[in-house]
């Protein structure tokens, strides 16, 4: 079996998984994608072969043959080296260099997308970790965030009043739904002002900064000026649909100064095949945090929406690891979180993650402030013990209801 692999962290180093139902010649394959995604042809021409192409020629880094299981495809794992000097200083044109065409060409998967350092000047978080728990006043717990459950629909001063009542219940932050636009019955600009008066009047109760997170929505062509005009009136967060826009947008939007919260909406449609298109870490880590994203939303592996285990630890890691000079991202798992999660959350992402729950808050049988107190509690319980074992129903009465409710996950080891 053929396994090597050469490092030049100058080049962009992405790592692709080829299944083949026929035996093939990992290298040749490989050279194929270096040279396709670059300055080859599929027939010489005058210009093959100058000279002045070698710096803009992709390389072979690397092999890796995976034993072969019969009734199984061949597998392989290719990694190419793209020069920085193809593209445009965005992520959009790195997209269409490493996985354009190549991507209609049978069953190929991006698993890992490793970035120079000469690309990642300038980009990365506005703020943060560091910056949004400066913003919220919490320098060490995880923070907790709340969605708007039901949002469309609803009025701005019905969703001011909920971010009112969750406000009250101790949320470091609350964000829109992703699929509230700028609609009539809801403008952006009046549930920005309904909320922000909200946040001011909950303010003086508990002496909190809780942040709004709203939906940044619109023709792609104005986002930028809109996204500025909300920044003037006071928007403290945007709420953004990145692959419904495209991460060129998101990397613009770095430049307004308002720390940007990513969604993972259409994630799956880029990365839910086992075979094709990207891995979850790096749509939804690499790529998300390279562009800008102070917050990241993805799917926990215990929720409503799960993914695996593997997947949620490298988003994360991805999110957080070191990475040049690069600020980190706040990883922020979801989708079906309750406050007996929280001890298995905070195992496997530390402190430095964001609890964001909809359901699992305004479920709560005593309403939604309850249900954010039982988030807060459950968050000051687990900072010095593993479960639920103990817990006081008299000093933490919102959280005991809570576990009542929907149970508690057993401790992780």
């Amino acid at each position: 079996m053929t396994a090597y692999r050469n490092y030049q962290p100058e080049l962009i180093q992405v790592t692709y998984r080829v299944l083949s139902p026929t035996l093939v010649d990992p290298e040749k394959r490989a050279k194929a994608i270096a040279l396709g995604q670059t300055t080859d042809t599929w027939t010489p021409n005058a210009n093959s072969g100058l000279a002045k192409l070698k710096k803009h020629t992709g390389v072979v880094l690397g092999v890796d043959e995976r034993p072969h299981t019969e009734g199984k495809p061949y597998e392989y794992f290719l990694t190419i080296g793209f020069p920085t000097a193809n593209i445009e200083d965005d992520i959009p044109s790195l997209l269409t260099m490493i996985f354009g065409k190549v991507s209609l060409d049978g069953l190929i998967r991006v698993e890992t997308i490793e970035l120079p350092a000469d690309f990642l000047k300038q980009k990365g978080p506005g703020h943060g970790i560091e910056g949004i728990r400066k913003l919220v006043g919490e320098a060490t717990k995880p923070l907790a965030m709340a969605i708007f459950k039901p949002c469309v629909g609803l009025s701005p001063a019905e969703l001011g009043q909920m971010f009112y009542e969750l406000a009250l219940g101790g949320m470091h932050l609350v964000k829109d739904d992703e699929i509230l636009p700028d609609i009539s019955l809801c403008p952006a600009e009046k549930r920005l002002e309904a909320v922000l008066k909200a946040a001011e009047k909950a303010k003086k109760l508990t002496n909190q900064t809780t942040i709004y997170a709203l939906n940044l929505t619109g023709r792609p062509s104005g986002l930028v000026s809109k996204a500025r005009a909300l920044a003037k009136l006071g928007a403290p967060c945007f709420l953004f649909n990145v692959l419904s826009y495209g991460y060129g947008v998101l990397e613009e939007l770095r430049g307004v100064g308002v720390p940007v919260m990513a969604h993972p909406a259409l994630a799956g449609a880029w990365c839910g095949g086992a075979d094709t298109g990207f891995s979850y870490a790096t749509i939804l880590g690499t790529l998300m945090r390279a562009g800008g994203a102070d917050i990241v939303l993805f799917p926990s592996s215990y929720g409503t929406v799960a993914l695996p285990s593997k997947d949620t630890n490298q988003i994360g890691d991805a999110l957080t690891k070191p990475l040049e000079k690069l600020k980190r991202s706040f990883p922020a798992p979801s989708a079906g979180i309750y406050p007996g999660l929280v001890p298995q959350i905070l195992a496997d992402f530390g402190n430095d993650c964001i609890i964001n729950a909809g359901g699992g808050v305004h479920g709560h049988p005593k309403g939604a402030r309850a249900g954010a107190r039982a988030f807060r509690q459950a968050i000051d319980w687990c900072m010095t013990h593993r479960s639920f074992a103990g817990l006081s129903e008299q000093i933490f009465p919102e959280l005991a209801a809570a576990l009542r409710t929907w149970g508690a996950r057993p401790s992780p080891r």
